[in-house]
């Protein structure tokens, strides 16, 4: 295959055809060994939310302390992601990719063990680092393997994301509801495992890298007209809002109605931990879809329907029977999430030639603000109960309707084009 061919070819002595030749070749087996290394971070990520519930009752926490866990984990991701981003489209660094998940190997082995709350979120912050290494580059690498077919990587690579997520619900029925916090160390093999896949993808990396491949750099900020500017400004703006508003709601969801359930219908933890894996794993099967979805009817418009589509459902949520609300989280799950990957491209689009940078930051803020957010509902479910704090919470996507404002494709592409 020509990738493997041109790695030992320096990058002078390939020709400008060869070297195109590099950006339009589809590599699957990177793409899906991203793809895996993607679900076995976001699984461990995972891991946080699902023992929330052994946490709280081992150490007597609050709602407000369950929620400072989840914004040490993922504020710690947010602030660093776009900063690894930035650096990365000035000077790569592979070995960011092995490096990372060794960070959170070390959290997830310190998680095992902590004893106490301080320990507790040492942990989840050596764990938010390891993300923000992985996120930025992944996401370089899957651009990199994508060739022509951008839409579809994005998704390959999202939707292991995704589905790692969607793992936590059954790692707390599976794993910490019969072994307790103990539980965690299982985990240092996936991680294990993850640095050795991050290390193959991280040669492969440096190979492309040696054999001439270029990432194309944006137009220099002289050539480029003010009002398109204050366009892409304001695109980047709705994108940001877009991002927590779906954030947000994702955290309710996946933070709290566990406890929902066991309050409204008296679930024990086992069940409902059912509800939320419907939920995530509806998510991601909605991701994977979400790109060729937009490929057909465009990006600005998957956006648009995957928000407002999720409004009913979300609001009819708090008032449907047991069984219905399981109907309700698998729908909305897939219309919701089916714009994730669409977002993404969306920004590198607004962006070329700063994936590293516009991926990291729009990744760091769906952490960084589902953290804020995990942290505000936490105190509000104190405050005026898990019940209203959920009627409220079904009308965040309401917010999508911005996405009206958002260019349309056929702008975006002559953007990205020029």
């Amino acid at each position: 295959m020509r990738n493997q061919s041109t790695s030992t070819i320096a990058p002078s002595k390939l020709a400008a055809g060869e070297q195109r030749s590099l950006q339009q070749v589809t590599i699957y087996r990177i793409l899906l060994a991203v793809s895996f290394v993607h679900l076995f971070n976001d699984s461990i990520q995972a891991v946080i939310p699902a023992i929330f519930p052994i946490l709280k009752s081992n150490m007597m926490l609050s709602y407000a302390q369950v929620g400072w866990i989840s914004f040490a984990l993922n504020v710690t991701s947010s602030v660093i992601q776009p900063v690894i981003g930035y650096a990365a489209d000035r000077h790569p660094r592979p070995i960011l990719l092995p490096l990372g998940m060794g960070s959170t190997l070390m959290g997830v082995l310190l998680l095992g063990y902590a004893n106490n709350y301080v320990l507790v979120l040492l942990s989840v912050i050596l764990i938010g680092f390891g993300s923000a290494a992985f996120h930025p580059e992944g996401m370089r690498v899957a651009h990199m393997a994508a060739g022509l077919k951008k839409g579809l990587s994005q998704s390959i690579f999202q939707v292991g994301g995704n589905a790692g997520q969607s793992l936590g619900p059954l790692l707390t029925k599976w794993v910490f509801i019969p072994f307790g916090q103990i539980g965690a160390l299982g985990f240092t093999i996936i991680a294990a495992a993850g640095v050795l896949v991050q290390t193959y993808v991280a040669r492969w990396y440096r190979e492309m890298l040696d054999a001439g491949y270029t990432f194309r750099k944006k137009t220099v900020s002289r050539a480029i007209d003010p009002a398109r500017n204050k366009s892409i400004l304001k695109a980047t703006f709705i994108l940001v809002i877009i991002v927590f508003v779906r954030s947000w709601y994702g955290q309710a969801i996946g933070s709290y109605y566990t406890f929902y359930l066991m309050e409204k219908y008296g679930l024990v933890l086992d069940n409902a931990q059912n509800y939320i894996f419907m939920y995530l794993a509806a998510g991601a099967v909605g991701t994977l879809f979400g790109g060729p979805l937009a490929d057909r009817f465009g990006r600005r418009n998957l956006i648009l329907l995957s928000m407002v589509g999720t409004v009913p459902f979300a609001l009819a949520l708090p008032f449907a029977s047991q069984f219905w609300a399981g109907v309700l989280l698998l729908i909305g799950g897939f219309v919701l999430l089916s714009s994730f990957s669409v977002t993404v491209i969306y920004a590198q689009m607004l962006y070329p030639g700063n994936i590293g940078t516009v991926s990291g930051l729009i990744t760091g803020l769906a952490f960084g603000l589902g953290g804020i957010g995990s942290l505000f509902i936490g105190h509000l479910i104190d405050a005026i109960g898990i019940t209203r704090v959920f009627i409220a919470c079904g009308f965040l996507p309401l917010l999508g309707l911005l996405a009206l404002l958002l260019p349309g494709d056929g702008k975006l592409e002559e953007w990205a084009a020029e």
